[in-house]
């Protein structure tokens, strides 16, 4: 199948398109790092790269002609392309950061996915694999638009799934928990190692493989099987109880 993988550069992105092109599948990777990309083409033979801001729709468009003219037609469009900024409580939040999370989890994500539907409705066949996240359910401290923006990532999946009812175009969010090995963290706290590093002090997070692998069994299964949404936490995590603040 021809894939296309947005935020490819790093962390579960880049191990989804591995993990895709050594299973024989014709992969795009994009991103926004043309460096990392000529990599990634240079490490693994058939990959197929091209730059791309997911947040510009302009570049959203020059990117998908270039792909189906490379390619062909896109069977599946895995949303990868997300992150996190900051962790400050939203009294005292960056707005710049609360407006890239947005542009980029969420208006990002619809744009490539307004243009990969159609062909696919047309076709009668292909897989839409949103990356998520348990924040998007379970809310935490400083979370807050982060967090918002993973709730969309689910209810926009499952609202497609309500629309394309009847055809074999299946969407699927993935909704991972603790997550290491991938810049995320790195990101959030802006380069800050010491503090990323903390964060996974004494923990097996989930790894970017175990993602890979997710994605890899979802495009297994029979097409007339559709996953609404994946939860998936380490066993060092769980959820937790409501927060009771007592006075005295």
């Amino acid at each position: 199948m021809n894939i296309l993988v947005t935020g490819a550069t790093a962390g579960f992105g880049e191990a989804i398109a591995k993990y895709l092109l050594q299973a024989g599948h014709t992969v795009i990777a994009t991103g926004r790092r043309a460096d990392r990309l000529d990599a990634l083409a240079t490490q693994h033979k058939g990959l197929h790269t091209h730059v791309l801001d997911v947040s510009d729709r302009a570049s959203v468009a020059a990117t998908f002609d270039w792909a189906e003219q490379t390619v062909g037609p896109i069977d599946v469009l895995v949303n990868n392309a997300g992150l996190a900024l900051g962790l400050e409580p939203g009294d005292r939040a960056d707005l710049d950061d609360w407006e890239t999370m947005i542009d980029t989890n969420v208006k990002g994500l619809v744009y490539c996915t307004r243009r990969a539907l159609p062909g696919m409705v047309e076709r009668n066949h292909g897989w839409v694999i949103n990356l998520g996240s348990t924040a998007g359910t379970y809310p935490y401290p400083g979370g807050n638009v982060y967090g918002a923006t993973k709730a969309f990532v689910h209810q926009f999946s499952v609202g497609l799934r309500s629309d394309l009812a009847g055809k074999n175009v299946h969407v699927a969010s993935i909704e991972p928990g603790l997550g290491g090995g991938t810049e995320f963290s790195n990101t959030r706290f802006k380069g800050d190692d010491a503090k990323a590093a903390k964060v996974y002090e004494g923990t097996q997070p989930l790894q970017a493989e175990d993602i890979a692998a997710t994605v890899g069994w979802l495009l297994s299964l029979p097409e007339h099987v559709n996953v609404n949404a994946i939860e998936l936490m380490p066993t060092c995590q769980a959820p937790g109880p409501l927060v009771v603040v007592r006075n005295g």
